[in-house]
């Protein structure tokens, strides 16, 4: 007894010793840093493995290279804007656009976010639907497809997809594929082979180092990108496999928000890919040629930002343009995400927004496909609900879309959710509207989704079981890191 008690006080020292290393020497949100010490703390060894594994913040070596950028004049493009709006030049396709300049602004300084006014854009709220208008583009491929996605299934959407530039391929067209190791890790490499053999590419990003174990799980790319020729880009929520068809019973009905984007914004896609591509291929990266910058102009009046973010970034650019949208806001916010569990900050904003009398309303799922996060989702919008905004619950499948929609003026369209883990650990991307009439029909999508959800009223909320109310502590406890 004498030495296993010597033994458990010495591996107690080693975990306080550890926990204090780990946790105190990382720079990071302080409620992560208390959820982290909660596990480090009551779960002892086996606590610092899982920290290793999901809780060492990403190394501040360069993951993508921004020079090349300078090349095809990004860099000036983007000094030009901000000069022009500081010296309140900038040519605003309307009052509209010019009105909401800071925001620009904003996005332009911490993101490198160039403003084009000239884009045509369609709204896809339908598997079908966006996977037929992608796959036709993809057919009608004369130089090159460019594709980012988290999930790549080799399921029948996926080998629907994957027949089709594997035929393009062998007529030619250059053909690239970034998928996230840990969001297709279902997928064998064998399923690309095809591809590869007649010419196309494929990357995996932040592959594990190690067989079985991956030091980068926390960081994915949560990114879904396609882009066409240079002149065609996709952007938006759908995933590549059968469950965002509404093919797996456990979800039904998939309910998502891709947009179909034709003008200057297919540029900055590029170059999101291009800086993508060459971190998950380092030995084959590809140069800002013309072929993917191609010279035509966009016959539409969106004016749009392509905003990244990351766990690389010393902004989270995207939650802080969501922010700032939610400031902006007068008369409504209506807001679409499956997972709804945001920091200190987001959630302040939208209690303010609440009551200064702004109509805010949150759509969320009504299943969970994280059992955690989504009683963390329910915790956060009964605390929301208090302030006086209108929780809703989506009752026809599963709500994927991650919109933001602000006075019927503004919107945000793209992958990140109104979570912890979109705002400081994942990849992501998204696209800022300023277009009065698309903000107004993605205003009517939500007022339609409406019909087929139900009201989390006060009433109905008060009336979830303390096994629910136990589920929703913990995992609002543990929320920072989930």
């Amino acid at each position: 007894m004498g030495i296993l008690a010597v033994f458990l006080i010495l591996l107690l020292v080693l975990n306080v010793f550890f926990a204090g290393v780990t946790v105190f020497l990382e720079r990071r949100d302080t409620s992560a840093t208390w959820a982290w010490l909660l596990v480090l703390t009551f779960v002892p060894i086996v606590g610092f493995i899982i920290y290793l594994i999901f809780g060492r913040k990403l190394s501040n070596k360069k993951i993508f290279d921004w020079k090349g950028q300078e090349k095809i004049g990004i860099k000036e493009s983007t000094a030009n804007q901000i000069d022009l709006i500081r010296q309140k030049e900038f040519p605003f396709s309307d009052t509209n656009v010019k009105k909401h300049r800071d925001l620009i602004y904003l996005l332009l300084v911490n993101d490198g976010a160039i403003l084009t006014q000239d884009n045509e854009v369609e709204t896809y709220i339908d598997g079908h639907e966006k996977f037929d208008a992608l796959i036709k583009d993809m057919e009608n491929a004369k130089d090159h497809i460019h594709l980012i996605y988290y999930i790549f299934h080799s399921d029948t959407l996926g080998k629907r997809v994957m027949e089709v530039l594997e035929r393009k391929a062998k007529q030619g067209v250059n053909v690239k594929i970034i998928y996230d190791a840990m969001g297709s890790r279902t997928t064998k490499k064998s399923f690309f082979r095809e591809l590869e053999r007649n010419g196309g590419m494929v990357r995996p990003f932040f592959p594990s180092k190690f067989p079985l174990i991956n030091f980068r799980l926390n960081y994915r790319n949560h990114r879904k990108l396609a882009i066409i020729d240079g002149e065609v880009g996709y952007i938006g929520g759908f995933n590549i496999g059968d469950e965002y068809l509404g093919l797996w019973k456990k979800f039904g009905y998939w309910r998502d928000t891709h947009l179909r984007v034709r003008g200057k914004a297919v540029y900055a896609m590029q170059t999101r890919f291009i800086m993508d591509w060459n971190s998950a291929a380092p030995n084959q990266k590809i140069d800002y040629k013309a072929r993917y910058f191609p010279a035509f102009y966009g016959n539409g009046h969106t004016s749009m930002q392509i905003v990244s973010s990351g766990p690389d970034s010393e902004w989270q650019q995207i939650k802080n343009g969501y922010i700032k949208m939610i400031n902006s806001a007068k008369k409504s916010i209506y807001l679409q995400s499956p997972y709804f569990i945001p920091d200190a900050s987001l959630i302040e904003a939208l209690k303010i927004a609440c009551l200064s009398g702004v109509d805010v309303r949150l759509m969320i799922p009504n299943k969970p496909d994280h059992a955690f996060v989504y009683r963390a989702t329910t915790s956060y919008a009964g605390e929301l609900m208090e302030t006086g905004a209108k929780i809703f619950i989506y009752d026809n499948g599963f709500i994927h879309a991650k919109t933001l929609i602000v006075d019927g003026e503004i919107a945000s369209v793209g992958t990140a959710n109104l979570d912890f883990r979109s705002f400081r650990l994942n990849f992501e991307v998204n696209a800022f509207i300023y277009e009065k009439q698309l903000a107004q029909k993605l205003e009517d999508i939500f007022l339609e989704d409406i019909l087929k959800s139900y009201q989390l009223t006060p009433e109905l909320y008060k009336q979830r079981s303390k096994w629910i109310k136990l589920k929703e502590a913990v995992s609002r406890l543990l929320s920072p890191i989930l």
